[in-house]
């Protein structure tokens, strides 16, 4: 696969520290997206996708419970994901996955209307582009304690009311010059805990930047500020645990608190912070965990 023109260059220690935050009664295999047993549930659970692959979001979707005094909670592989009311009686939490995850079984337990449910589903594998990059002698040393502060506090940011709406906009229109889950190897070493954490779209310098959905503005970094390696940055909460952050900017055209809406140009392209040509990089989070925006997008989550 052909090289992307323009990428971000972290070395791993950073993404390390700027990129990263970072019972059953019943058991049964997802086939058809939903399991319903109401001799045992007074409650469906319908997954979506019913065939995920690394990178993807997983919607559980738990509808039908009777005498809900708490929102049901999903948890995998030891972490509670929360739930939030939709319609009705129906409830959603959102399952992030990453590349970082290991092909195969995934096992989804839920607790609903004071039973719980274990349920199964096969997430796939999935081949990304590796790239080579080579770093300058000191590059290491980029970033500040401020930044990754900043940046770790907002990705942990979950908020009740869900701002977004269908598919999401496309933040730029510049051209992708790297896709979601590249790997990469730094001065001839492969990042193991390393992917290219988002979109990045190759534009002219003070391009438009829109916001891909409605949501709050919770971060505002500048360079001036100490933010040396995601440069001039933008975090936007939509709701729910769903985050997007615009880095390298060249501008930055709102505030912390500012409600945006969907389309609505938030800053400009640029190449601040550890950049190696102007270009927008769109980081998509769910629960902290970045994943792919491209099914946002074009196909959207409820």
């Amino acid at each position: 696969m052909k090289q992307p023109k323009i990428s971000s260059v972290i070395p791993p220690r950073l993404q390390r520290r700027a990129f990263l935050t970072m019972a059953g009664a019943m058991v049964g295999t997802v086939a058809s997206g939903s399991l319903w047993s109401p001799a045992a549930h007074a409650y469906e659970v319908t997954l979506s996708p019913t065939n995920p692959r690394l990178g993807d979001t997983i919607s559980v979707v738990i509808s039908g419970a009777a005498d809900v005094s708490t929102a049901p909670v999903v948890s995998v592989k030891g972490t509670d994901y929360p739930s939030f009311l939709v319609s009705g009686n129906r409830y959603r939490a959102l399952i992030p996955t990453s590349p970082l995850d290991t092909p195969g079984q995934l096992t989804l337990d839920v607790s609903a209307a004071g039973s719980s449910r274990r349920l199964t589903v096969n997430l796939a594998g999935r081949s990304f582009t590796t790239q080579r990059i080579w770093l300058p002698e000191g590059s290491s040393d980029l970033g500040t304690d401020h930044e990754f502060d900043r940046v770790a506090e907002f990705k942990r940011i979950v908020t009740p009311e869900r701002h977004w709406q269908g598919a999401l906009t496309r933040p730029s229109q510049g051209s992708v010059s790297t896709e979601f889950g590249v790997r990469r190897y730094y001065n001839g070493v492969f990042a193991e805990d390393y992917y290219h954490r988002g979109v990045d779209y190759a534009a002219a310098t003070g391009s438009p930047v829109v916001s891909p959905a409605a949501g709050y503005i919770r971060l505002v970094g500048r360079v001036v500020d100490g933010f040396e390696v995601h440069g001039n940055t933008i975090g936007i909460d939509h709701g729910q645990g769903v985050l997007s952050i615009m880095i390298h900017l060249s501008r930055i055209d709102v505030a912390e608190g500012d409600f945006v809406t969907a389309g609505q140009v938030i800053g400009g392209v640029g190449s601040t912070g550890a950049s190696t040509g102007p270009h927008l990089h769109w980081g998509l989070y769910v629960h902290g965990v970045s994943i792919d925006p491209v099914p946002w997008r074009l196909e959207g989550i409820e």
